[in-house]
């Protein structure tokens, strides 16, 4: 009988060794533009920002167990190539020895924010990039050195009023051509009119999901939460903001009582066929940035609700992190397509030019552009990581809400959470199925890998997620 509970006793202390005391840091660094005009581009034409309305952030929070530690960082920014969150990643890896690998970087896709990529010597952009970098190294580096005990705990709560799905089937005699002069299935952003709309190409997903981070006397030290909506818009013109996740990140320790020291942070889900706009109905006009207001506040509050079904935080959980290069094929248009294109670009007569369907002549350069690239296909970098009880992916497209729903349904953890724009922007990522109803998402030049891109992503993930499950 000794010999029993002496087993029983040995097992438990090898079982708490297995999960050693977690420590956790937190920290955010302003990465606010300094030089202007900035281009903040969402679409084909300049945006040129020539103030901040408010400030962007780089949000980071560290994690160390046992020999296990990782960074999880959210950056206010349309978007970072994969080459700029690199160069951010060495900096802070130098100085605190965490393995680029386990840094998930995600940029929240503001429209009225920056996208970083390549290089352009002497220009505003070039001194961005630097002080972007510099930033989100610094923002690591700072929650490295922050690292103190902690527990952990995770929920969910849905906001469904506040996420629509903005690719829809229109009444008959209603679709308009696309830029390639032919019929799709579904409009992206097809207005306000009963009389065009029929119904949604898809479905939603309304829960924000957060992670909540305590220090050792429970006081809360981070929160990193997850929904999936593309951003608000509606901020000042000419101006650069970060949209309603830097809005969410003001508003939230004050739901807390938090102190100074709280850093709180909102990453974007899967929301490639998400927005704010409820389609058939109208709603009051509102003043500049008074909607994202109104959407981070009702975020904040929900955030709220979720965090009070976590019955207890805990420092004794498993965490672990993966990384896995994808090699996905660049979408190549057909000899046919590509004819048409060239016939598209070489009309020049502005009566003729403005008869061609809306975009016709940037979509014939994204087609010939993509018939000419060199590469065969892009290496992606997809991420798995596991706090306890909850997975977190990482995928580096602007994926279907489809996508993040799949996971969820399938992953073996209790809670997962999809992160968008995670490592870089690669475009769209649409279903195999959406790519059959057409629509903007899916076009070649909007959308630049195969297919059944997102068959591919999602199966490496559940792979991930499965391995991360039996550690």
């Amino acid at each position: 009988m000794k010999r029993s509970f002496l087993l029983i006793g040995f097992l438990s202390c090898l079982s708490q060794s297995l999960h050693a005391q977690l420590r956790a840091g937190a920290s955010a660094v302003d990465i606010t533009p300094v030089e202007f005009p900035l281009n903040m581009p969402g679409g084909f034409s300049a945006n040129m920002a020539t103030q901040a309305h408010d400030s962007l952030y780089s949000r980071a929070l560290v994690f160390s167990g046992g020999s296990t530690a990782f960074a999880m960082v959210v950056v206010d920014n349309l978007g970072a190539g994969p080459d700029v969150l690199q160069e951010a990643k060495a900096a802070a890896s130098e100085k605190t020895g965490i393995p680029e690998s386990r840094m998930l970087v995600s940029s929240t896709h503001t429209h009225t924010g920056p996208p970083l990529h390549g290089r352009d010597p002497g220009s505003p952009a070039a001194a961005y990039r630097k002080r972007f970098v510099e930033g989100v190294a610094q923002s690591i580096v700072q929650a490295h050195s922050a690292l103190a005990p902690a527990a952990v705990g995770a929920a969910a709560h849905a906001l469904p009023d506040e996420v629509f799905n903005r690719r829809w089937y229109l009444k008959p005699g209603q679709m308009p051509l696309n830029p390639f002069g032919r019929m799709d299935r579904v409009k992206m952003n097809p207005g306000n009119s009963p009389a065009v709309l029929e119904r949604p190409a898809g479905p939603t997903d309304p829960d924000i999901t957060v992670l909540s981070v305590q220090d050792a006397k429970r006081k809360p030290m981070g929160l990193f939460a997850n929904y999936s909506l593309h951003y608000v818009g509606g901020s000042p013109g000419a101006q650069i903001s970060a949209d309603y996740f830097g809005e969410f990140a003001r508003v939230m320790p004050s739901r807390l009582r938090a102190g100074p020291e709280f850093v709180a942070m909102m990453s974007n889900g899967t929301s490639g066929d998400i927005n704010n706009i409820p389609f058939g109905t109208v709603r009051p006009p509102r003043e500049p940035f008074e909607q994202i207001r109104i959407v981070a506040q009702k975020a904040a509050d929900t955030a709220w609700t979720a965090l009070q079904k976590i019955e207890k935080h805990r420092a004794d959980v498993a965490l672990g992190m993966l990384e896995r290069e994808v090699t996905l094929k660049f979408r190549r248009p057909s000899e046919g397509e590509v004819s048409e294109a060239r016939a598209v670009l070489e009309v020049k007569d502005k009566d003729a030019v403005a008869k061609l369907p809306s975009l016709a002549q940037n979509y014939a350069r994204s087609t010939v552009a993509a018939a000419e690239r060199a590469e065969d296909s892009l290496v992606v970098k997809l991420q798995a990581l596991r706090i306890g009880d909850l997975a977190v992916c990482g995928i580096p497209f602007e994926a279907f809400v489809e996508i993040g729903l799949e996971l969820k349904k399938r992953s073996p953890f209790p809670k997962t959470m999809v992160v968008g724009l995670a490592n870089g922007r690669h475009g769209y990522l649409p279903t195999h199925e959406q790519h059959q109803l057409g629509g903007y998402e899916t076009w070649i030049g909007t959308n630049v890998v195969q297919e059944d891109a997102s068959v591919i992503i999602v199966g490496q993930l559940l792979e991930m997620l499965q391995e991360l499950s039996q550690q």
